[in-house]
């Protein structure tokens, strides 16, 4: 547990978060233009014992709402009963971009590279401080809820510093197929609140606009994994069969414009010179392959076809080296169906044709 002195829970701003008790309370952050005050509602649940204090928020790009679905399943979740400690819990961190339908602020900025901001700074600034004072400053640890951006869709992932241990125990607990290492980018709320003493983890699925049953499904048990990590709730780690360290992710990009023919999906394990996708005219006419640079795991693609020179694809998280394929394919899906239905399901968002390098049948042929 992180031993840092922080903020107390027992008081929000006023109002009494007693021992046992469930509460909704709001937290404001900034105010609109016609000077009303902006307010973001929490949920806060403190068991009889003491404990971590956790947050899960979700979000924080406005458009990314899969998170928001997992948050308000937990909120109604008669078996999240807490043994000791305090879960915050925040449906939609980033209000004002929320009720835009935009991962952006109105002043085009983006909160998730505002952190720890400035009470004096622009908008995005002066959340991003009142955020960091009001739930990190409280937290002993976090998880942050995101998804794909705007037109691209990603395989569940948990994403931190793994050079971290106690970040590193975080995400194996999850219990997430893919993690994946990294600090992240300059600003954003879970690096700045690591660097604050408050171990951040960051879990990925699904795309935006849409609230998928099979990702809220597997961010809530996540989520769970997480907190029976911590001693903070009863029951068993669900962990999958197979869990895989990703430390280098690539995007590869389209070489020519055209009209994109998947081969794989979200998920997918590839092999070195598997093809992904195949550019075609309008028309179906071939232009050009795309494969696989090396043995990996599909974690993102793009869901519209229609690409031009130099959009990205495929995210591809390169396997560790001296990884069986072939035993990899057959083991994780035997224990896991979770993982299965995910991937099926976005898959759904996609039309996906099987091709080798000898198959030319699953194209036209052109003139």
């Amino acid at each position: 547990m992180n031993h840092r002195e922080r903020k107390s829970i027992a008081d929000w701003n006023g109002q009494e978060i007693h021992s046992g008790g469930a509460f909704d309370v709001t937290l404001a952050v900034s105010e609109s233009y016609s000077g009303a005050t902006v307010q973001i509602p929490i949920h806060i649940r403190r068991a009889e014992l003491e404990g971590p204090v956790v947050f899960v928020t979700a979000a924080l790009h406005g458009d990314e709402i899969n998170g928001t679905g997992a948050v308000r399943q937990l909120i109604y979740d008669p078996e999240l009963t807490l043994r000791r400690g305090v879960l915050i819990l925040v449906p939609v961190l980033n209000l004002l971009a929320f009720e835009r339908h935009s991962r952006y602020l109105p002043d085009r900025r983006d909160l998730n590279r505002s952190f720890p901001g400035s009470a004096s700074g622009s908008l995005a600034s002066r959340m991003a401080r009142k955020l960091f004072d009001e739930i990190v400053a409280r937290s002993d640890y976090g998880i942050d809820l995101h998804t794909a951006a705007v037109r691209r869709t990603n395989y569940p992932s948990v994403r931190g510093d793994l050079s971290d241990p106690v970040i590193r125990r975080l995400a194996e607990a999850s219990g997430c197929e893919i993690v994946l290492d990294g600090r992240g980018p300059q600003g954003s709320f879970r690096r700045e609140a690591c660097d604050a003493r408050c171990p951040t983890i960051i879990i990925e699925g699904g795309e935006v606009w849409k609230v998928e049953p099979t990702i809220v499904e597997t961010f809530v048990r996540s989520i769970k994994n997480t907190l029976r990590h911590l001693e903070m709730l009863d029951g068993q780690l669900q962990t999958p069969r197979i869990q895989l360290i990703v430390e280098t992710a690539k995007w590869l990009r389209a070489e020519r414009g055209g009209f994109l023919q998947f081969h794989v999906k979200p998920g997918d394990i590839v092999e070195a010179d598997q093809p992904l996708a195949t550019n075609t005219t309008l028309l179906g006419r071939e232009r050009r392959i795309l494969h696989a640079p090396f043995d990996g795991i599909v974690i993102g693609m793009t869901t519209l076809p229609a690409v031009s020179p130099g959009e990205p694809v495929f995210n591809l998280g390169k396997l560790p080296s001296g990884t069986n394929l072939i035993e990899l394919r057959q083991r994780r899906f035997e224990e896991n169906r979770l993982a299965e239905r995910v991937s099926d399901d976005l898959a759904t968002n996609v039309i996906v044709v099987k091709r080798s390098e000898t198959d030319e049948t699953t194209l036209p042929p052109g003139n």
